[in-house]
């Protein structure tokens, strides 16, 4: 089917040749296509036609790209046997528009109003704008969207529903009570850094959700701190964090002339105490990571001096053994240690005292029918697993402090 322009009447309306070269102005320095936008503006002058005008027609509106000059067409099916004179045209009429015409082709007849034009500007600008903020978001959605898992440093606006609103200069982000560290205080007009989560589009415009207990934010801050995790010859193999409270972190180096804890720690432990100020006191413990689940086991544990690890490498589990005197130190404040651990390395840590240890052989040395093993385990021992956040502590001694710093390094045995 066959499209033919009308033969038009003289003295289009004009939009504007000032709006041209606004739209000019805007493609060079917002990066918005002026032929997006005056497509735009054809497609929303249509509605304002048949709302303005009361028109049931179908209807083309072109804008011309030079001039501004908008004009009307209706378009109307060419028939020899019209049945609507809204849509239909004879081939008769069409013809005096337009030779060319055949049955079924399309006519382009003009319809311009004379007072189209007032309409007209008033439309375009409504859609320049809304095209103008859409782009603005579609530009900041692009620019965090990019920045997921990454962090940003934003200025603490306000609180709404217990959400911290944070600006971050182009827009604002949304820190949810879930993603809170307990305890922190977030006051107004504080510089906080935060870990980009998520970056949604709603209607509103792009809604980036910020993180302060996402181990990626401990992650990015050693990334910042370390230039030798930032080139990668440090790497991070593995995090387990506890926001707020204590921070497990498992770093390798492929240079064995690079010692990993000590790029991370720093020179008197600058790099690492730089971190801790930022996450407000949170303690950090590095671990050298190893391939050898034994050491890396043992080494997790830290600070606690471990005596022996049995581990099961079909079953990912551990039994660890430590002097009875480090035991409280190994479980951890209600289980941290110990669960922090868990998390770290994947396995499941079952730790037993020496004693306990001693215990259970002597029991089985005198074959003990009324205690079975599992009981015995209960009673004696306690299992630390990756998937279980809040283990019990199987011990009634005091917790037992690291030393003076918050870094441990593990104990070798």
């Amino acid at each position: 089917m066959r499209e033919f322009p009308g033969r038009g009447i003289t003295g289009g309306k004009n939009m504007s040749a000032e709006l041209i070269q606004a739209l000019d102005q805007l493609e060079k320095e917002r990066g918005i296509e002026k032929e997006v936008l005056i497509e735009a503006i054809e497609a929303a002058l249509v509605s304002a036609y048949k709302k303005n005008f009361g028109s049931t027609q179908n209807v083309r509106i072109n804008v011309d790209r030079e001039t501004g000059d908008v004009r009307v067409f209706a378009l109307k099916r060419v028939t020899s046997r019209p049945e609507d004179e809204n849509s239909d045209i004879s081939l008769e009429e069409a013809r005096k528009l337009n030779a060319g015409y055949e049955e079924e082709d399309i006519a382009e007849i003009e319809v311009t109003p004379r007072k189209f034009g007032r309409i007209a500007a008033q439309t375009a600008k409504q859609v320049v704008m809304q095209r103008i903020k859409e782009a603005e978001r579609s530009i900041i959605f692009d620019e965090f969207y990019n920045k997921e898992g990454d962090i940003v440093t934003g200025i603490i606006q306000r609180s709404e529903k217990k959400n911290i609103i944070i600006d971050l200069g182009k827009t604002e982000a949304v820190m949810m009570p879930s993603e809170q560290t307990p305890g922190e205080e977030y006051r107004f007009n504080d510089r906080i850094k935060t870990y980009i989560v998520e970056v949604k589009k709603t209607t509103k415009g792009p809604q980036i959700i910020v993180s302060r207990t996402h181990p990626g934010l401990v992650k990015r801050l050693f990334e910042l701190e370390v230039p030798e995790i930032h080139d990668g010859t440090v790497e991070i193999k593995s995090i387990s964090r506890e926001a707020g409270s204590r921070t497990k972190i498992a770093v390798y180096s492929k240079d064995p002339n690079v010692d990993p804890i000590g790029a991370c720690v720093g020179q008197k432990g600058t790099r690492v105490q730089a971190i801790v100020d930022e996450l407000r006191g949170e303690k950090i413990d590095i671990i050298k990571w190893s391939n050898d689940p034994e050491e890396y086991i043992s080494s997790s544990l830290s600070p606690a001096k471990v005596v022996r690890v049995d581990a099961d490498e079909e079953t990912r589990t551990a039994r660890v053994i430590v002097p009875d005197f480090q035991l409280s130190l190994a479980i951890g404040k209600e289980g941290q240690n110990a669960r922090l651990a868990a998390k770290l390395t994947g396995w499941k840590i079952d730790i037993k005292s020496e004693s306990q240890l001693r215990a259970a052989i002597e029991q089985q040395m005198f074959n003990m029918d009324n205690v079975s093993e599992h009981d015995n385990d209960d009673k004696n021992g306690t299992e630390y697993d990756a998937d279980v956040e809040d283990a019990e502590a199987g011990s009634g001694h005091e917790d037992m402090e690291a030393g003076p710093g918050l870094i441990n390094e593990p104990e070798q045995e």
